[in-house]
């Protein structure tokens, strides 16, 4: 008798391993099709992407990034019910997943309803698991401009450059904001002082010409648009100086 339990119990542990295999398997599919959905939505593949993220639903439907993904989706779609639902169910699933809180501030901010925007950023970048924080106080501050809320957007910025100094979306759209504000000094320094520390992008290169230009200083700004041209001979941002120099008015 105890020889037969001992096979039993035996064929117990084969079984749920193969059964934990399978599950592994299933929630791996269910990855790389929302991986692939979300990659055909970026290309604007839209009927490529509902299938995989559908074939995504079916194989995990309690995976809160298959439900984010189709909320990107539905939202692509113009479907606002369905997108809002999609992101209430991650939400339910996975209610501090820095991920599905940062894209569902996004949508939000798109719409138009802003403070719900800010409030999930924020939500993202207090939560110990989310490695970027810069990034969501960046994106509640593009956030905060796109509603005309000029000064907040500044300290959202400036707080996303105090985590990370060498974050250089957050210096462009910092001196972005100051240079349409008409702040030139403010954001000719703030140009200067990340280019003086960090690498150069292009962006804030072709916004260095910008400000130069609209300073009246010619030399200066004859500096931004020879990096731009030599370090990033190919750049969009190079082909939009190229324009500028073409139509200087």
């Amino acid at each position: 008798m105890r020889s037969v339990l001992v096979a039993c119990a035996a064929l117990a542990m084969i079984a749920c391993a193969s059964s934990q295999r399978d599950a592994k398997k299933v929630r791996d599919a269910a990855t790389y099709n929302t991986q692939l959905g979300i990659a055909y939505l970026r290309q604007g593949e839209i009927p490529l992407a509902k299938e995989k993220l559908d074939r995504a639903l079916q194989e995990d439907p309690n995976n809160p990034g298959v439900h984010s993904a189709r909320a990107m989706l539905y939202d692509r779609l113009g479907d606002a019910g369905k997108a809002d639902s999609e992101f209430q169910t991650a939400l339910r699933l996975a209610p501090h997943d820095p991920e599905v809180l940062n894209n569902y501030a996004v949508y939000l901010c798109r719409i138009g309803r802003a403070d719900e925007g800010v409030r999930r950023f924020e939500e993202a970048a207090h939560n110990a698991l989310y490695r970027t924080p810069e990034a969501a106080y960046t994106n509640a501050g593009v956030c905060l401009r796109s509603a005309k809320r000029d000064e907040e957007a500044t300290r959202n910025f400036k707080q996303a450059l105090v985590i990370r100094p060498n974050f250089s979306e957050a210096a462009y759209q910092l001196s972005d904001l100051q240079f349409h504000g008409g702040k030139l000094t403010d954001a000719r320094a703030q140009i200067d002082t990340y280019i003086g520390a960090f690498q150069a992008t292009p962006d804030l290169l072709l916004l260095g010409v910008r400000v130069t230009r609209a300073q009246g200083d010619r030399l200066a700004a004859e500096r931004y648009a020879r990096k731009l041209r030599l370090d990033f001979p190919g750049s969009e941002q190079a082909r939009a100086l190229a324009e500028l120099d073409r139509n200087p008015g």
